[in-house]
C-alpha cells in the first residue's frame, strides 16, 4: 500500500467524522472542536489550558478561542490555581446538565458512521489506532528530550 494513500485516507476519514459531528452538534450551538474539549473535561475533570492543548494536540491560539466560546456559552469556567499564572478549565453545572444530550447525539452519529463494521473490526481498528497514537506520543517525548 502506498504510504501517501494511507495518510490521505486517515485525513479524509478524520474530516468526514468532524463534518458529521459538526452537523449533529449544530442544533446545540456547538462544533466538534468544542465537543472535544467538553468530552475531555467530562472524562478527566478540570485541566489547565496547556493540558487540554497537549492532550488534544491543538495549538494554543485555537484552543484559547474554543475555550472563550465555551465560557461565553456558559459551558466552562476558568478557575485560578494556587499559582495565579495557571488557570484551570472545568465544566459548569449547565454543561453537566446538557452533556448527556450532546453525548447521545454524538453517539448516535458515531453508530451510524461505523454501521456495517462488525465488533471484531471495530476492536481491531481501536487496537491499531491506540498503538499508533501511543507510538507517536512516545516518539514525540523522545524528540522533546533532545
Amino acid at each position: 500500500m502506498e504510504l501517501h494513500l494511507l495518510f490521505h485516507s486517515v485525513h479524509q476519514l478524520s474530516r468526514q467524522i468532524m463534518k458529521r459531528n459538526n452537523t449533529v452538534l449544530q442544533k446545540y450551538g456547538l462544533y466538534s472542536a468544542q465537543w472535544s474539549v467538553l468530552y475531555v473535561l467530562k472524562q478527566k475533570g478540570r485541566l489547565t489550558q496547556k493540558e487540554l492543548s497537549e492532550y488534544l494536540a491543538v495549538e494554543a491560539p485555537p484552543m484559547t478561542r474554543t475555550i472563550q466560546r465555551l465560557v461565553k456559552q456558559g459551558y466552562v469556567r476558568q478557575v485560578p490555581g494556587a499559582d495565579k499564572r495557571v488557570k484551570f478549565i472545568e465544566l459548569t453545572e449547565l454543561a453537566e446538565r446538557e452533556y448527556p444530550v450532546w453525548e447521545q447525539a454524538v453517539l448516535e452519529m458515531n453508530q451510524q458512521t461505523i454501521k456495517g463494521f462488525g465488533k471484531e473490526h471495530q476492536q481491531q481498528l481501536q487496537k491499531l489506532m491506540t498503538e499508533w497514537l501511543s507510538a507517536l506520543e512516545s516518539h514525540q517525548g523522545e524528540e522533546e528530550q533532545k
